[in-house]
């Protein structure tokens, strides 16, 4: 099959492509490259440097396309109470785009890569059947997108589903990005011999997704026929962590001997968050086979690989005030 996947050159993108490509499809796919590396990009696909929000150059790219993968997102949760503009541009108005270029190419199945944020602080772990209550800009705008999608796939009967991924790591992740990605941020600043830098208590409960774990839940959300217009939580519920542990788990890994510096907290943070996998277990056949622990190893062995880097500042803080965190208006992680 024909399958298109927006943010290639990212994280999930990236890893979705090699895999689908090893299935035998044609893959093709664009990146704004805001965020996405050249480097992360499988052989044998067609590739446009493309920003999302170009219905023009969308409709182009989507021709004779069969199955859209909609991964592109500024993925920046906390960012997005102070940088709202920036962020909802790039996941609403980008969204709708190529919502909107995937029909009118008469796409046969759309998968949207939601987030976790749709659940804001309801009682964790959540599961499908609640109802989205957003507290950041960044989780609106994702419940906007779900909504908008499920509309005009009714009115236009394109067939779609929605993932629900939360917390994924691993290799291709990006560990310069200062404003997301705790465990790779940990990771980076630890093997530099840096304290992790740790936002409010450290008291914070997670769970984190192994890229691999991840990636059959999405196959299998587009080339299913039987799984149609559904939403799923994706990744694990068996190992919640706090950022405190995390940080212990990450500062073993990498030998680091340090205690960790805590800032202020960030407005809006989740403090509990985690998902149930039952349904992606029905579904899906999920089952989470690498653990945490495992997880920090294959993403540190990553960054050994790669070379540890300095954080990039290159996203726009549009809101300076006191409620910032000093380390993004400082650049001081």
């Amino acid at each position: 099959m024909k399958i298109y996947i927006t943010g290639i050159a990212g994280f999930l993108g990236s890893h979705l492509a090699k895999r689908l490509i090893d299935l035998g499809h044609e893959v093709s796919g664009n990146d704004s490259m805001i965020q996405g590396d050249l480097e992360n990009l499988p052989k044998n696909i067609n590739f446009h440097k493309t920003d999302c929000c170009n219905f023009d150059e969308m409709s182009k790219n989507l021709n004779n396309i069969d199955i859209v993968y909609h991964c592109a997102a500024t993925a920046h949760e906390g960012l997005s109470v102070f940088s709202p503009n920036f962020i909802t541009k790039n996941i609403y108005q980008a969204s709708i785009s190529v919502i909107t270029a995937s029909i009118v190419n008469k796409v046969k199945k759309f998968v949207f890569c939601s987030s976790m944020a749709r659940y804001g602080f309801q009682k964790s772990p959540f599961t499908e059947d609640m109802t989205p209550k957003p507290v950041d800009p960044y989780g609106i705008a994702k419940v906007a997108v779900e909504d908008t999608l499920k509309l005009l796939c009714e009115v236009h009967s394109m067939d779609y589903n929605i993932a629900v991924p939360h917390n994924i790591v691993g290799p291709n992740q990006k560990y310069d990005d200062p404003f997301r990605n705790v465990m790779s941020i940990f990771i980076n600043r630890n093997l530099q011999n840096k304290p992790s830098i740790i936002y409010g208590d450290g008291n914070q409960k997670r769970c984190f997704s192994y890229i691999d774990d991840v990636i059959f839940c999405l196959e299998k959300l587009a080339l299913d026929k039987k799984i149609s217009k559904e939403i799923i939580n994706i990744g694990p519920d068996e190992e919640t962590v706090t950022v405190n542990e995390l940080s212990k788990i990450v500062a073993n890994e990498t030998g680091y001997n340090g205690k960790p510096i805590y800032v202020s907290g960030r407005p809006q943070e989740v403090l509990e968050a985690s998902c149930s996998s039952d349904k992606a277990r029905k579904l899906l056949e999920y089952k989470t086979k690498t653990s945490l622990r495992d997880s920090v190893k294959l993403t540190a062995d990553y960054i050994r690989k790669k070379g540890t880097k300095e954080f990039i500042y290159n996203l726009p803080v549009e809101i300076k005030n006191n409620k910032t965190p000093e380390t993004w208006i400082k650049k001081t992680i």
